[in-house]
């Protein structure tokens, strides 16, 4: 198959966008040690910050597929720096942000902050379909750093410096970041560009009519929304259930970004090259359903940290499988569109995750979060063992 980038720069465009993810998620975990407390400074409570949270989640949901498209059709380099440039804005705004108003403009510029999934399309449109998930699971490794990084400098930024001074210099390493782009990122990666309109609608749904797509989607988006519910409430419930200060969160953040590369980085590789992406997929929802039953029963940061191992298991392998089966499904020049579709999979939970989180933690407790996710991902489990024992079935019939 025809690539636009000669083989032996393949590698070094690899690690670059490696690079560049790990900064980006740097950079969006710092403004989760800023955030939360600033909101809370300002008068918001559980539910409107709930509130805060579904408004990211409708702006990303309606930016991820066109932004996906808008990466297809113009390139990698322009499609990061419009993102890049989006982030330094978004920084921006939330150094001047004193006023709960401004809380609500400053999530403006996240309808074009998808830096993670168009290095995801630089990574899959260079990587060999049966190398593709491996490939893929490497950017844990650069959310575990960012994860690591990002919660620690946060932490203690804020606490030291304030919230301003914080996301001012979230705003200075976004602008590193956007240099980085400039000066390794080819400007297309794609074998022949596509000539479709980036708002041809009728397009990016052309997709679902690949064989398995809307299977693999519905799964990913009934399955992913227990566990999405839980990370969009995880502030709430680190500051409120846990009782955890801006720099303890931040050592919680930083444990979980070393189990993420562990996780991603010497576990899921070795995994998805002898398993079949569908016996992943069923295990990683199988264990997510225990994780929900654990969660259910938690009572201090203790048990979390425990619990918090298999949920990052699950969490990534499901992530990485999903993404790496809608990807083989679609031709090479469709693969940002695809990934655009995957991360408005995302934002469609962070879009009803807040409303229908704050519902659960305010009426009837943390431990229902647990309980609907251990029944969602129960039935899930129960259709893909049901859909792989009548597979076997018939093909040995």
């Amino acid at each position: 198959m025809r690539r636009s980038v000669d083989p032996p720069h393949r590698a070094k465009i690899i690690y670059a966008v490696y690079l560049i993810a790990a900064l980006d998620i740097t950079w969006m975990f710092l403004q989760f040690s800023v955030t939360p407390y600033l909101a809370k400074k300002l008068g918001f409570d559980t539910l409107w910050f709930g509130y805060l949270q579904t408004v990211v989640g409708l702006i990303q949901l309606c930016g991820g597929p066109m932004f996906g498209r808008f990466g297809d059709l113009f390139g990698a380099r322009v499609a990061l720096t419009l993102a890049c440039v989006s982030t330094v804005v978004f920084f921006l705004l939330l150094a001047v942000a004193d006023h709960p108003v401004m809380l609500f403009v400053h999530k403006l510029p996240t309808v074009f902050m998808h830096v993670l999934p168009a290095c995801q399309m630089v990574v899959a449109d260079l990587s060999e379909p049966e190398k593709r998930a491996d490939a893929l699971s490497k950017m844990g490794l650069c959310f575990g750093f960012g994860m690591i990084t990002g919660s620690t400098l946060g932490g203690h930024l804020n606490t030291r410096y304030g919230e301003k001074f914080t996301a001012l210099f979230g705003a200075a390493g976004s602008t590193f970041t956007l240099l980085l782009v400039l000066k390794f990122i080819p400007k297309t990666t794609k074998a022949q560009d596509p000539t479709v309109s980036i708002f041809n609608v009728g397009e990016i749904t052309r997709l679902m009519e690949f064989p398995g797509v809307t299977r693999t989607f519905i799964v990913k988006t009934v399955a992913g929304l227990p566990s999405g519910i839980f990370q969009v409430m995880f502030s709430i419930i680190a500051m409120e259930f846990l009782k955890l200060q801006p720099e303890e969160n931040g050592y919680l953040m930083a444990y979980l970004g070393i189990l993420q590369m562990v996780i991603q980085g010497g576990v899921i590789g070795r995994l998805t090259a002898r398993y079949s992406d569908s016996s992943l997929l069923l295990l990683s929802v199988g264990i997510s359903s225990l994780v929900g039953l654990a969660q259910a029963y938690l009572q201090n940061v203790s048990q979390f940290c425990l619990i918090v191992v298999p949920m990052m298991f699950s969490l990534s392998m499901f992530n990485v499988i999903t993404d790496s089966m809608l990807t083989k499904s679609v031709p090479s020049s469709d693969t940002g569109t695809m990934l655009g579709l995957c991360s408005s999979v995302q934002s469609l939970l962070r879009t009803v995750g807040p409303t229908v989180g704050g519902f659960l933690y305010l009426n009837y407790g943390y431990s229902s979060i647990g309980t609907v996710q251990f029944i969602v991902n129960m039935a899930v489990f129960a259709y893909l063992l049901r859909r792989g024992l009548n597979k076997t079935a018939e093909q040995k019939e």
